[in-house]
């Protein structure tokens, strides 16, 4: 803190602001006569609110909003007698009058107390990715004899195949997979091994589309695959991703 700067006594505060009044208005008066720290500590919290009330233009209220005042407050007409409705009254407009200079103190106060002691917000805490369950398909069809397991786990955008049995093959073909979404056309997930054995790590285009119903299929293609982009062979196995 820079030695120019108020500290945290708010009693020279509060005697700067003027929101002190009777006996503790002559207290802090007293101090400041008797303690030249304390009064060092009111000058300078009366720097530092100086430049806020700059800030800040003169309204001057119209002559006659007191007596407005009065008037719905039930008040006295002028040249009225004095009676204790009368004092009533102006103790009432006296508070009022108070109560509105010391809020306008109290608001000022608050935002200095705000420029003096700013309060570190703490940063929101990234929301994290939520977890998605691991799929299964198990893919087959009529006339084949090849079965294959196919475990997806999207989190980790892991693709597993694995082939029950061993997969023909007669060197001059190839296992081509490929997934299929409703609607659209077949797209590769490239060459199986001649094992039959197969795990990918799936790019993120590839994987937003690996959800739920999307079957996965094996076709017989020519040795490194379909010519056309598209299946051309018979499709030996297939199946639809579903929860496990």
């Amino acid at each position: 803190m820079s030695p120019d700067e108020p500290t945290g006594d708010w009693q020279a505060a509060e005697l700067a602001l003027g929101l002190l009044e009777g006996a503790d208005l002559i207290a802090a008066r007293r101090r400041a006569a008797a303690d030249p720290v304390f009064a060092a500590e009111v000058a300078r919290w009366g720097e530092r609110l100086a430049p806020l009330l700059d800030e800040i233009a003169d309204v001057i209220p119209p002559a006659d909003r007191w007596g407005r005042i009065a008037a719905a407050l039930g008040g006295r007409q002028a040249g009225s007698a004095v009676n204790d409705n009368d004092m009533t009254l102006e103790r009432r407009l006296a508070f009022w009058r108070r109560w509105s200079v010391g809020a306008t103190s109290l608001a000022a106060a608050l935002g200095l107390f705000l420029l003096v002691e700013p309060r570190s917000v703490p940063a929101p805490t990234p929301a994290q990715p939520v977890a998605e369950a691991p799929m299964v398909a198990a893919m087959a069809a009529k006339d084949s004899e090849a079965r294959l397991v196919a475990t997806w786990e999207p989190t980790a955008r892991s693709l597993t195949v694995a082939a029950a049995g061993d997969m023909p093959n007669d060197g001059a073909h190839a296992h081509e997979l490929w997934f299929i979404v409703a609607g659209a056309k077949p797209k590769s997930l490239g060459i199986m091994p001649l094992n039959g054995r197969m795990h990918a790590q799936v790019a993120a285009e590839i994987a937003a589309a690996l959800h739920q119903g999307t079957v996965l299929a094996v076709s017989v293609e020519p040795a490194g695959g379909s010519p056309t982009g598209q299946p051309t062979g018979p499709v030996i196995a297939s199946g639809p991703l579903l929860p496990t």
